[in-house]
């Protein structure tokens, strides 16, 4: 049997602090590296280390081959009422994402709705990250981004499809409902983590190099053959996310970054909705209680489990790591330090 790895409990200050060094050295400023070290940070605290601390080092390996523009700022291109379109430069895709949610936000403050369509960005790492940053202020949100190819369509062996992650926040109590995945059962980043900690996938996540389902990251990752949610569905969703991606914004879709080996100049969506403008706004609280207490009901299929929604579980695990120290790979920690 291999041998598991060693974990570091890393505090979040450290780690932050750690980032922040890092990115300063790199070239960003000081409110743009604190901005990015934040991100990072908060998405490593609430236990989505694949675009949080285990993503951190290809983001500055990025940032070194001059991909990501450390301190580039997203430009209105095009604005028709409440749609906009910007150009994102080539800058930060977090900083890039945060400032164009914030821009919805502004839209859907004067007209219930905004949608602002970006291209030219970067990857903007975990996208709920956005999807509770609207919801926390009230805001319905509704976001995507397009990828490189990485995931086949139904029925194919090569990849013509992203992975395309899919984002929806609602305001809720303290901690919003956001639901963050990608078109493919796996990410390619939980598939690297599996394989980083020597375990197999809970359910089949793609296929070998024969084309049987598999369990094995490594073989998945070696094969190229990661399997689409719903099947066709998950495809056929894959592929309208990246034409409006690209339509809206005006940007490059996923066969147009392929043809680069780098995955840069990506384009995204971000909508927001505000709920203080519908007619049922002082209704709204009671009626997601209701929706979220009938769901609770559920009868779990295993003695002792637990049914949550979408960003429920990310409390008890944010919980975890403020109080014992964020769980890292020593050897990613290590090159982490390094850079």
């Amino acid at each position: 049997m291999n041998e598991k790895p060693n974990y570091l409990k890393i505090s979040a200050r450290d780690m932050e602090a750690e980032f922040l060094r890092i990115l300063i050295k790199h070239g960003f400023t000081s409110d743009n590296a604190k901005t990015c070290a934040r991100i990072f940070t908060e998405n490593s605290i609430d236990g989505v280390y694949t675009h949080g601390v285990n993503r951190f080092p290809r983001f500055v390996k990025y940032v070194a081959e001059g991909h990501v523009r450390q301190n580039a700022e997203p430009v209105l291109k095009h604005a028709a009422g409440a749609v906009e379109q910007w150009d994102g430069q080539l800058g930060a895709g977090p900083l890039n994402a945060l400032k164009c949610t914030q821009r919805a936000m502004e839209l859907a403050s004067a007209s219930g709705i905004g949608c602002v369509a970006l291209a030219n960005t970067n990857h903007w790492m975990r996208g709920g990250t956005y999807g509770r940053e609207a919801a926390k202020n009230g805001f319905v949100f509704i976001g995507w981004t397009n990828t490189i190819a990485n995931m086949p369509a139904w029925g194919a062996i090569d990849s013509k499809l992203g992975n395309n992650p899919l984002v929806i926040g609602m305001p809720y109590k303290d901690e919003p409902v956001v639901l963050d995945m990608a078109m493919s059962q796996y990410s390619y980043g939980a598939l690297e983590l599996y394989e980083m900690k020597k375990e197999k996938l809970p359910v089949p996540g793609g296929y070998d190099s024969s084309g049987n389902l598999t369990q094995d990251a490594i073989t998945i990752r070696e094969s190229k053959r990661i399997l689409p949610i719903g099947y066709w569905k998950g495809a056929g969703l894959s592929l309208l996310l990246d034409i409006l991606a690209a339509v809206l914004s005006g940007g490059l879709s996923t066969a147009e970054i392929s043809r680069s080996k780098d995955e840069i100049s990506l384009s995204q969506v971000f909508i927001a909705i505000d709920l203080s403008k519908l007619q049922n706004f002082k209704s709204i609280e009671v009626t997601l209680q209701q929706i979220i207490d009938d769901y609770h009901q559920s009868v779990p299929a295993r003695e002792n489990g637990k049914i949550v929604f979408p960003g429920e579980r990310v409390v008890l695990t944010r919980n975890e790591n403020l109080k014992n120290g964020i769980p890292v790979l020593e050897e990613v920690w290590n090159r982490i330090q390094a850079l």
